[in-house]
């Protein structure tokens, strides 16, 4: 797989680091993910949930907001732990966002090892059907 030179362990440090802040008092289901940014950045998210339900907002999304708050840029590795450390798959809502914001050649730390963001969501629809 194309990885050479990706932190995984750094990624996966920043992703449980960024779970312990999940705010998660209905499902007590912390999520922590990290991406690391074309620009050399690591950046995260936790999911924070809401009352309602639907409109929590999963750690991917949060990942993605402070991407686009900080600079922007391109997601060039991704991982998502749960509250015991374990890697996680996103959801295929958060797959899709990924994809919005991936580099050419963007891998997953996934529960069946490493993948390209066109292994996890192929036939993917983008910006590019957009122009």
């Amino acid at each position: 797989m194309p990885d050479t030179g990706i932190p995984w362990e750094e990624l996966t440090a920043a992703a449980t680091a960024a779970m312990g802040r999940a705010y998660v008092p209905y499902s007590n289901y912390p999520v922590g993910a990290a991406a690391l940014i074309d620009d050399g950045r690591i950046i995260s998210g936790c999911n924070v949930e809401n009352a309602s339900y639907g409109l929590t907002l999963c750690a991917e999304c949060a990942l993605v907001s402070s991407l686009a708050m900080t600079g922007g840029g391109r997601i060039e590795a991704f991982s998502c732990v749960d509250g015991a450390g374990n890697t996680l798959m996103p959801c295929g809502r958060c797959r899709q966002l990924l994809y919005e914001f991936r580099a050419p050649g963007m891998v997953l730390m996934t529960v069946s090892g490493i993948r390209t963001i066109d292994e996890v969501l192929p036939d993917a629809f983008g910006p590019q059907h957009l122009a």
